[in-house]
């Protein structure tokens, strides 16, 4: 069993009337099978209302299956008991930076999670430090959060939740309220984690170009998966991913219109710089 792991996963929303009747039931996840391993890197795509985000809810046990089953590091997410060491174990980034953040200084709010967990105060330090360093923001650690760009202020939630030492960490849409720069940044931090501290990365996103550098990418259609692979094999694939209401990274788009205009390419170009080597190569 891996680090995050889903059986036959359904979930439905319940609508009802000012009387409390069932006036409608929407299933916003469909029978999803998932295994992630430790240290692996997911993205997961999807138009809106594919249920990306209502899974990712269900990775650490903001909401609970109507069917089927989570596991969140061999423990069942449905189980009360378990729901504090999940939360530990799967920390949760989410769109709005502003949501998370609490402190008049960055670094009390990135120690607040493990003051919360009852962490010695000598060992709150040393997590806050290493934890701003991993995403790039301790020469930041006295500034309040309310002097910061989105990007800084959405490295600042992903350190916050890194001080409480997780194994993964999931982020819906991170990058969705932020400019470009911003979303370059905070995607080089969550690689960083990913890379070097071996954390697993979780990353629901529409963004095409933040997916490229996963180990595999699942792709959601009415609340089931409907393509899975690594990215190569994913952006390969151009036509089911429109027909999905998808887009592609823009290189790999150019690469396949070049493609089909009769240019001997492969598929599945992921970036710039393997587009020009493939014209290059065509050359000699």
């Amino acid at each position: 069993m891996g680090i995050i792991e889903a059986k036959k996963l359904v979930f439905e929303y319940i609508r009802r009337d000012e009387e409390g009747n069932v006036e409608g039931i929407t299933r916003a996840v469909d029978e999803v099978d998932m295994d992630v391993a430790q240290g692996e890197f997911i993205a997961i795509l999807g138009h809106n209302g594919s249920g990306k985000s209502t899974l990712a809810k269900h990775l650490n046990a903001i909401l609970y299956p109507t069917e089927g089953t989570v596991w969140v590091d061999g423990k069942n997410t449905s189980e009360d008991k378990n729901v504090w060491d999940i939360r530990q174990c799967a920390g949760m980034v989410f769109q709005n930076p502003d949501n998370q953040i609490i402190g008049q200084v960055v670094e009390e709010d990135v120690g607040f999670g493990p003051e919360n967990m009852g962490i010695p105060t000598k060992q709150i330090w040393e997590r806050v430090e290493e934890s701003l360093k991993a995403v790039g923001m301790y020469e930041f650690r006295k500034k309040s959060p309310n002097h910061l760009s989105g990007g800084q202020k959405q490295r600042v939630s992903i350190a916050g939740v890194l001080a409480m030492h997780p194994k993964c960490i999931v982020l819906d849409e991170p990058t969705a309220m932020l400019d470009p720069n911003g979303r370059k940044e905070v995607i080089r931090a969550v690689r960083a984690l990913n890379q070097v501290e071996g954390v697993t990365v979780i990353l629901i996103t529409h963004y095409m170009e933040e997916v490229i550098y996963a180990d595999r990418v699942f792709v959601m259609d009415e609340g089931k998966i409907a393509m899975q692979g690594t990215p190569r094999e994913i952006f390969s694939q151009v036509k089911m991913l429109k027909a999905l209401r998808l887009d592609v990274p823009q290189v790999t788009l150019l690469a396949y219109e070049l493609k089909k205009n009769g240019l001997d390419l492969p598929d599945g170009i992921l970036t710039t710089d393997e587009l020009i080597t493939a014209l290059q190569n065509m050359k000699r």
